[in-house]
């Protein structure tokens, strides 16, 4: 049998000879499968070494008030007259959904998030997020690689950033962030995505975690934290509205029983008495008297309104997508991974293989 001879195909001619090509390919074939090979054992290691996740998805679309209650209403036109501003008690005690993110962003958020109890499967019980990553949480090997290797300087920089500078400040002033909270609330950052959909008015978060049961619990944490300090942001709103309002109707409480008591004695001292001036005197008191009781009497139509708004446990959101148990992990299959490498190094052999005696041809020239 001959032996057949392929040259390097002529780079530089304008045609493309696919036939000839095909052949200088197949010439190359143990270069370009040992390079193919090797990213296919490289992606089969990944796509076994990498962590199993799953992930779990709440929507929620935050109730908003838009429009003064109709008591407020009625009484600003009183309270104007009797030279009392009202406080706005709808718009302002909202926090918009664009502003959930940095909720979520905030220390006391995430310290609440780190302590939240979640399911370890081997324990049949529920531990804080920060104990199930300390004690029972076991990493890949593929994320100690990543962590010792590329991740290696972060470590050593946060080392360093965490433990150089001791704050002078009293603890009693501030709040500092231990290096303990400071590793979980990296995890969260990675593990808990916030997406806001301004324009449909809805907020996603999506919890990523290694258990299936713990996605869904996680997420739901999540939202419960956020719904309860948005619940009590507004109501620390309405109490500080029902506080302005009770101040203003003990002033008008004691305004209005001095204006009786004005009333009541000046009619007793003028019994008998019919004069113009008199009356005029009645009807000025009276007329004193119908103010203010009309501002007294709405002033505690409003402070009884507004306590039942503090007391009041109204959804804050309408959950439009509950959160579930996951069926399917999250992060990429096994397959596909395998699939994706070995395109990749059969891309990367059939390239250099051709750059390669380009570069040659080039340097013989």
């Amino acid at each position: 049998m001959k032996n057949l001879t392929i040259e390097n195909p002529k780079f530089d001619e304008e045609e493309f000879d696919l036939l000839l090509t095909l052949h200088y390919l197949w010439s190359k074939k143990f270069k370009i499968l040992k390079i193919t090979l090797f990213f296919s054992f490289f992606g089969l290691f990944v796509a076994f070494a990498s962590k199993t996740k799953y992930s779990s998805n709440i929507i929620i679309k935050p109730i908003l008030s838009n429009s003064e209650t109709k008591l407020q209403s009625s009484l600003g036109g009183l309270a104007a007259m009797a030279g009392v501003s009202l406080p706005s008690i709808t718009n302002s005690a909202e926090i918009h959904p664009l502003l959930y993110p940095k909720i979520i962003e905030s220390y006391s958020y995430q310290k609440e998030l780190i302590n939240s109890l979640i399911s370890v499967e081997e324990l049949k019980e529920k531990v804080s997020f920060e104990k199930y990553y300390k004690e029972f949480y076991k990493p890949s090997v593929l994320e100690l690689i990543q962590k010792y290797s590329i991740g290696l300087p972060k470590i050593i920089l946060d080392y360093f950033r965490l433990n150089s500078d001791k704050s002078y400040y009293s603890e009693n002033e501030f709040r500092s962030i231990s290096s303990d909270d400071y590793k979980m609330m990296k995890l969260i950052e990675k593990q808990l995505e916030v997406t806001i959909n301004e324009e449909q008015g809805f907020v996603s978060l999506t919890a990523t975690m290694p258990e299936k049961i713990q996605a869904a619990q996680f997420v739901a944490n999540a939202q419960n934290i956020l719904q309860r300090k948005v619940i009590k942001h507004k109501l620390s709103k309405a109490q500080e509205n029902l506080s302005f309002i009770e101040d203003r109707f003990k002033e008008k409480k004691i305004e209005f029983e001095l204006a009786q008591n004005n009333l009541a004695r000046y009619r007793d001292a003028n019994k008998n008495v019919n004069t113009a001036t008199a009356l005029t005197e009645i009807e000025r008191l009276e007329s004193e008297y119908d103010l203010a009781f009309s501002v007294y009497s709405e002033l505690a139509k409003q402070v009884e309104s507004q306590k039942i708004q503090v007391k009041e446990n109204t959804p804050v959101f309408v959950v439009l997508k509950e959160a579930v148990i996951p069926l399917k992990k999250s992060n990429t299959s096994k397959l596909i991974t395998l699939l994706t490498f070995t395109i990749i190094g059969i891309c990367l052999g059939i390239s250099s293989t051709f750059f390669k005696d380009i570069w040659r041809i080039k340097n013989n020239e």
